[in-house]
């Protein structure tokens, strides 16, 4: 046995050194490198286990088993439902619901006669407790433990047997191995791999729940994500009822699925028909707002865009976006100052999406113009317009995928003109209340927008 040493890893990327270092040689990150105390293990004794190779045609071509969460907004973003062997990832901000949500999925999983097997290493089975009677939960098929030692986790499993285990969290669970602190990246990569192992194992199904850091990625270095199969954040404003589910990496599905559901006093309730929320319920027409046709993973999303143009003051000019980045509204100003001649270098522009949600379709550019241009005008749209394309640096509108189901949607909403790019496919369409407008170029656009 040797004695024990310091060393320092990044807390980002798990780069190892034996002394400090402001900046990390691995990710280039400042003031990640933490120390930690490294005991020496004893030697093991090395398994000859050989595992035979197995030819390709002679694997199952089935499709992979699922079982329900019970919440079927879950399911979408798994990619169908829970595979047996997995590991599913939540992360989230503090309070944000991930604890109500996982006890919820337990509930309805021991509803089916499943065990459930739930370990806490942060609150004690009294508060859980007291969270399942608001949630109206109270199945003996969910057993509670709180515990921290990951070296008895395969015990209780042994003992109970069950479908679905739930980890709360992954930064307060340790191994003995390890001599450094729960929440360390050694424990981390330690704890995880010792879940994996036993998940694969015994076809058992994990949830961690993982906390997240200041600038809402994940804590822990970036191995953690790469050792789970699924990856999803839960996204929402604390001043807003609704929460959003958005898969980062899925083995098993889509990556770019979103669900969505509503806090209420009873839990976490599902969302059932996700465009009327984004929408405001004023049907007057004021200037700066615009209704945008979205596409979150396997499904489209009608959203209120609202826009504030007003004279800078001394200084640079401002620009303020909430729900798009930053650099994207940036893109959008500098083509309708190049292209259009307008003079948004001497306003500031303020940009809200409403309803918490952050986009990435491109597909919303066009709205975004839109809402800038009526602000900018003074002119208000016509509030039953939908617009629909991305908008190219050229002043182009380039076409946009699945334009049929945005159309259909558009139409089930209730509007009654849709702004499209010019050419764009629409296949599987077909609707007389729909009157549908095409525009190539951004200074078309502009006729159909003072138009009205």
């Amino acid at each position: 046995m040797g004695k024990a040493i310091n060393r320092f890893v990044c807390s980002e990327c798990g780069y190892e050194t034996v002394k400090w270092m402001g900046k990390c040689p691995g990710c280039a990150a400042w003031n990640t490198l933490i120390e930690e105390l490294v005991s020496p293990k004893a030697a093991k004794k090395s398994r000859n286990r050989y595992v035979e190779a197995i030819p390709l045609g002679a694997i199952s071509d089935q499709e992979i088993y699922r079982f329900s969460s019970g919440i079927g907004e879950l399911n979408r973003v798994l990619g169908g439902g829970i595979v047996p062997g997995s590991l599913v990832l939540i992360g989230g901000d503090p309070g944000i619901g991930k604890s109500t949500l996982l006890l919820q999925v337990a509930d309805r999983v021991a509803r089916t006669g499943s065990k459930v097997l739930y370990l806490s290493g942060e609150e004690s089975l009294k508060q859980i407790r007291l969270r399942s009677m608001r949630l109206d939960v109270n199945s003996n098929n969910i057993y509670l433990v709180n515990e921290q030692d990951i070296d008895q986790l395969e015990n209780y499993i042994k003992d109970i047997d069950p479908v679905l285990v739930i980890i709360d969290s992954i930064q307060t669970v340790y191994s003995q191995d390890i001599s450094s602190i729960p929440g360390s990246v050694s424990q981390l990569r330690e704890c995880t791999a010792r879940i994996s192992d036993i998940a694969k194992r015994t076809e058992k199904t994990f949830f961690l729940v993982g906390h997240v850091t200041k600038d809402g990625a994940l804590a822990g270095p970036k191995v953690l994500e790469h050792m789970v199969d699924v990856v999803v954040y839960f996204e929402g404003e604390k001043n807003f009822s609704f929460r959003l589910l958005r898969g980062i990496k899925n083995r098993f599905g889509a990556t770019d699925e979103i669900g969505l559901l509503e806090m209420s006093s009873q839990g976490l309730v599902e969302v059932k028909d996700p465009s009327y929320i984004f929408l405001s319920s004023s049907s007057a027409e004021v200037s700066g707002t615009a209704i945008a046709a979205s596409f979150e993973g396997s499904r489209p999303l009608l959203i209120e865009i609202q826009a504030l143009v007003s004279p800078t003051g001394p200084g640079y000019p401002r620009r303020m976006a909430s729900g798009i980045d930053q650099n994207r509204l940036a893109l959008i100003i500098a083509v309708l100052e190049k292209r259009l001649g307008y003079n948004l270098s001497a306003y500031d522009v303020y940009l809200k999406v409403t309803g918490g949600v952050f986009l990435k379709d491109p597909s919303v550019d066009l709205g975004i113009a839109a809402a800038i241009i009526s602000s900018y005008c003074e002119y208000p749209l016509a509030n039953n317009t939908v617009f629909s394309g991305e908008l190219s640096l050229s002043g182009q509108i380039r076409p946009v995928p699945f334009l049929d189901m945005r159309l259909k949607e558009i139409a089930k909403m209730g509007y009654k003109r849709a702004v499209i790019p010019g050419g764009a496919t629409r296949v599987g369409f077909q609707s007389s209340s729909l009157e549908l407008l095409e525009v190539s170029r951004i200074d078309e656009f502009i006729d159909i927008v003072m138009e009205g």
